[in-house]
């Protein structure tokens, strides 16, 4: 289990790691700043804490799914899939400033962390909770996404 935990904290923070390098300026940038946001739009140290939080939960909730998981071959295709996504919103976001492509990957990638979630509860039963944290702030995400696109 720790092996197998160490391993998709590593993949999963490099994730985090590359999207961050592609997002340049972020939430500071001028672009950004002169969005029209959502009232809920979380300040800015938020997005640091949940992500990390995420990656931790995500991390221990694949640890435990990778041995019981019954067809690995689809699980390390559905994570290679979430990787990719997560990391692609940042350039298409913050980078090319499309917020429709945005929208388009983080809608997907919510979906697909329903699917994880729903896929495998059988296995994992209560332990899907960790996933939770990923598919609750996916939500948030694409409702902030989405308001940014309706409203500049």
């Amino acid at each position: 289990m720790t092996l197998r935990l160490i391993i998709f904290l590593a993949i999963n923070f490099g994730a985090l790691a590359l999207g961050s390098f592609f997002t340049g300026k972020g939430v500071p940038s001028d672009w950004y700043v002169s969005l029209t946001k959502a009232p809920w739009t979380p300040p800015g140290w938020v997005f640091g804490f949940a992500w990390t939080t995420i990656m931790i939960c995500f991390s221990i909730y694949l640890a435990y799914l990778w041995p019981v998981a019954e067809n690995k071959n689809l699980l390390i295709t559905l994570f290679i899939i979430q990787w990719v996504l997560n990391i692609a919103w940042n350039p298409a976001f913050f980078y090319y400033h499309n917020v429709l492509l945005g929208l388009v990957i983080i809608s997907t990638l919510t979906i697909l962390i329903g699917v994880f979630l729903f896929m495998h509860w059988p296995e994992l039963k209560l332990k899907s909770v960790l996933i939770l944290p990923y598919l609750l702030w996916l939500l948030i995400a694409t409702s902030l996404n989405g308001y940014i696109l309706l409203k500049n």
